[in-house]
């Protein structure tokens, strides 16, 4: 008993570490950059600025406050990202944008530095410690206008030019469907389409014909089965028609039923009038006197 207690203890608290570091801003990632913003995303303000990706790689929501972001080396801690903001939550598998615009006064998500479009820009995501490295890239200068640098997985894969920039949401998405492109190219008449819904669907007739058939078939089989054991030797020369003895041993009994209730005409059917014969000297209404008359 006390080894179970033992193990069950230790199995929770692994649970319990396990998601901590669920929870941990370890499992974030810079997913993407876009140094020089001539014509893309707008920030909050309507200014377009340089940004920067974050991305949770992980399966739990980790709060990024109290982290650092930074584009020197030899600063680790220059911007903190501020505490009590419930926008610093970032859900898993999903995105957080800051802006590189120098100006932190604009919100949490404002940074106070900005990238050189013309020079290496180093960036770096440090842990709440100020020390602890959580992950760092270095841009190539040289960047094009409204082409970001990023990940050609999100929060994974290889740094690459991204031409359709994909701020706060997937590097990589789909624009078309390829079950759709295949019909398109394999059939552009769609004859395969048709022939191919035309042999569903009779086949699917067809199945409900042989079902119902078969169901048919066994209702009748029980049917005799059922009228043999109550001793009715009652044998139909097609199932669904009766025979015309059947017809007339029911007529005969109708009318040796109502023979009684029939007026002289065979076919007008009539109630007779029951009459009730008593003497009126038997009712007692008769028997009644009248009190006199004062």
């Amino acid at each position: 008993m006390i080894k179970k207690k033992i193990g069950a203890l230790i199995l929770f608290a692994l649970l319990i570490s396990f998601g901590v570091k669920a929870q941990r801003p370890t499992s974030l990632r810079i997913n993407e950059v876009l140094v020089i913003n001539q014509d893309n995303y707008l920030d909050d303000y309507g200014k377009k600025n340089a940004w920067i990706e974050i991305f949770n790689n992980s399966a739990g929501t980790v709060d990024i406050k109290g982290c650092f972001l930074t584009n020197d080396k030899n600063n680790p801690r220059k911007y903190m990202i501020p505490k009590g903001d419930v926008l610093t939550k970032i859900h898993p598998r999903q995105h957080s944008l800051f802006w590189a615009d120098n100006d932190p006064n604009r919100g949490t998500f404002h940074l106070n530095f900005t990238l050189d479009p013309d020079k290496e820009n180093y960036i770096a995501l440090y842990d709440s410690d100020g020390r602890t490295l959580i992950d760092s890239l270095t841009v190539p200068a040289g960047q094009i206008a409204d082409v970001s640098y990023g990940r050609s997985l999100d929060g994974a894969g290889e740094w690459t030019k991204l031409t359709k920039v994909t701020p706060s949401t997937n590097n990589v998405t789909l624009d078309s469907n390829e079950k759709i492109d295949n019909f398109k190219q394999n059939d552009a008449l769609g004859i395969g389409m048709t022939i191919t819904a035309m042999v569903v669907v009779f086949t699917g007739l067809l199945l409900l014909y042989l079902v119902f058939k078969q169901i048919g078939k066994l209702a009748i089989s029980v049917s005799k089965r059922n009228t043999k054991k109550a001793g009715e030797n009652i044998t139909l020369a097609n199932p669904g028609e009766v025979s015309g003895e059947v017809f007339a041993a029911i007529a005969t009994a109708l009318y040796e039923f109502t023979e009684d209730v029939h007026d002289m005409e065979n076919t007008v059917l009539t109630i007779r009038k029951v009459t009730r014969n008593y003497s009126p000297w038997s009712s007692k209404i008769y028997g009644l006197r009248e009190l006199p008359k004062k």
